[in-house]
């Protein structure tokens, strides 16, 4: 039996654990080093400039003036932020002359964000 508490969270009023239930979930949860990977992953995602960047790159790929004038911003704050994004995986460069343009990894990273996107506009 559950009981309500404070309105929103529940706990079970007894203490009765299904082990059938828990060793199966546990057989299908990734390792603790994936689930830190995951953790590191997310946190990329957690500030607006990247994200702003990531959008950005999911119609094409730009350089670092692009990005500054398109996001409004310093073209060192952008650079900062791509070597995160770099450093993460979430982007990769292409080298053309002296210019060097920047597009997403692989088409996971707009998978998250339109998931992303998709769940924050649900009624």
């Amino acid at each position: 039996m559950e009981k309500k508490i404070k309105d929103e969270v529940i706990i079970c009023d007894k203490q009765h654990v299904h082990p059938y239930s828990v060793e199966e979930t546990r057989a299908e949860m990734p390792d603790e080093e994936e689930l830190f990977s995951l953790a590191e992953a997310f946190k990329i995602f957690g500030d607006s400039t990247r994200i702003r960047i990531i959008c950005a790159l999911m119609h094409k790929e730009l350089c670092v003036c692009d990005l500054a004038e398109l996001l409004n911003m310093g073209q060192s704050a952008i650079s900062h932020q791509l070597r995160l994004l770099r450093t993460s995986r979430l982007v990769k460069t292409r080298r053309e002359g002296k210019s060097i343009f920047y597009s997403l990894d692989d088409e996971h990273i707009e998978l998250i964000i339109n998931a992303g996107l998709a769940h924050i506009r649900e009624e």
